[in-house]
């Protein structure tokens, strides 16, 4: 395995006020580079990244959520909350017919110059893009340049290479009323206009070179469906409500065909749009708000089975129904290379490991071991398995 040193020690950083000063990196680390050699006897044209299989790696990840504290939104940071383990670290993905080059963030750094980014979703796009960004961090700081009143979405720029990435918050994709506070509880159902899109994205979007969008688990929620600006039925209805019951999946259908013709017109768009799958939750003996928990401490192994829960299926089906639809009805081919699906669902199925569980807050049971808290099983632990998303993102833009 041939190694590549990168020294991260001093470097010149600027500010938003446009000064130059010097900064001290966290500690250099070392980066393999070209790992994963593809072997003569495979045809990289046969690879599917995203059909694979979680393997042991002595390496573990290329940051800690020391060197990227100040990133990492504190419910992800799992080791700074007292998570006792840390097998889950060292594990990396695995494709059946290829081998994966690990994550190289100069490389990427190089290949991003003067170029724009955008993840544009709910938390699991900004537990998705604090991903990158620590693992940027290793070669350069990032300086955040905006957040709204609200700091759901950001933006960062890396200014020796010009690399801007915002995180732009759109849990819907399409335009919505949210009556609830930070911890999620609501007060009235969503009104949700199913055939308008969000303008904080779409108005983005002629300007992006790369584009990740996703959604899926808030259309689970209550809500008041609406299409013509008239209110079409509901999905857990009000009480005394005469709307009809249409489903999430109705709801989930509708707006994402307006999102996929969206993205698919190429005048909507200036750069490459990735749609990434809902990744799936792995509560068991309940939910987010009655009790459900996630005590695993390693993959799916290979001799097990893993059943996708009902939900998540129906999800996923409709993702990579209306996203092949669209490519089929808006551009007759393959998108012609500048739309892409991430289907990374079946890829975090196996990785029920990989959540913050009752980590999610700082040290819960340091008071009382046996406290009863809150578990997160849908957000992922920084780092942790979302890491690996980067890795095929990476060869996905460099080998096509």
């Amino acid at each position: 395995m041939k190694l590549k040193l990168i020294s991260v020690s001093m470097i010149l950083f600027a500010s938003v006020t446009g000064k130059f000063e010097a900064r001290v990196l966290p500690p250099r680390v070392i980066v393999p580079e070209n790992e994963d050699l593809i072997p003569q006897d495979i045809e990289i044209e046969k690879c599917d990244l995203f059909a694979g299989k979680w393997i042991p790696d002595s390496l573990g990840p290329i940051y800690t959520n020391s060197s990227c504290g100040m990133l990492i939104d504190g419910h992800q940071n799992c080791i700074t909350n007292g998570r006792p383990d840390s097998d889950f670290l060292y594990w990396k993905w695995k494709p059946h017919d290829c081998l994966l080059p690990r994550f190289d963030p100069r490389r990427f750094l190089q290949l991003m110059k003067n170029k724009s980014w955008a993840f544009i979703g709910d938390s699991i796009s900004r537990n998705h893009v604090e991903s990158l960004l620590c693992m940027l961090y290793m070669v350069e700081e990032p300086v955040e340049v905006y957040h709204d009143k609200d700091y759901r979405s950001k933006r960062w720029h890396f200014p020796l290479h010009n690399l801007t990435i915002s995180n732009i918050w759109s849990p819907f994709l399409v335009q919505a009323a949210i009556f609830e506070d930070s911890n999620g509880v609501s007060t009235a159902s969503v009104q949700l206009h199913l055939d308008k899109l969000d303008e904080t994205w779409t108005n983005l979007m002629p300007s992006l070179d790369y584009a990740i969008i996703s959604t899926g688990k808030w259309y689970l929620k209550a809500a008041v469906y609406h299409e013509n600006a008239k209110p079409v039925g509901c999905h857990i209805c009000p009480a005394k409500s005469r709307m009809e019951e249409l489903g999430f999946d109705y709801a989930y259908n509708a707006s994402l065909r307006n999102v996929m013709d969206f993205v698919a017109e190429e005048t909507n768009r200036k750069g490459t749009v990735f749609f990434r799958t809902s990744t799936p939750d792995h509560f068991q003996n309940g939910e987010w708000h009655n009790g459900g928990t996630c005590k695993q401490t390693e993959p799916v192994g290979d001799d097990e089975e893993v059943e996708m829960k009902n939900v998540h299926k129906i999800l996923r089906d409709i993702e990579v129904g209306q996203f092949e639809r669209a490519v089929r009805e808006k551009t007759g081919q393959d998108g012609g290379n500048n739309l892409k699906l991430l289907d990374f669902t079946g890829m975090l199925l196996t990785r029920p490991d990989g959540h913050p569980g009752a980590y999610r807050q700082f040290r819960p049971f340091d008071k009382d071991k046996n406290a009863k808290v809150q578990n997160d099983c849908l957000h992922w632990c920084l780092p942790g398995p979302i890491d690996y998303l980067n890795d095929v993102i990476l060869e996905t833009i460099v080998n096509g």
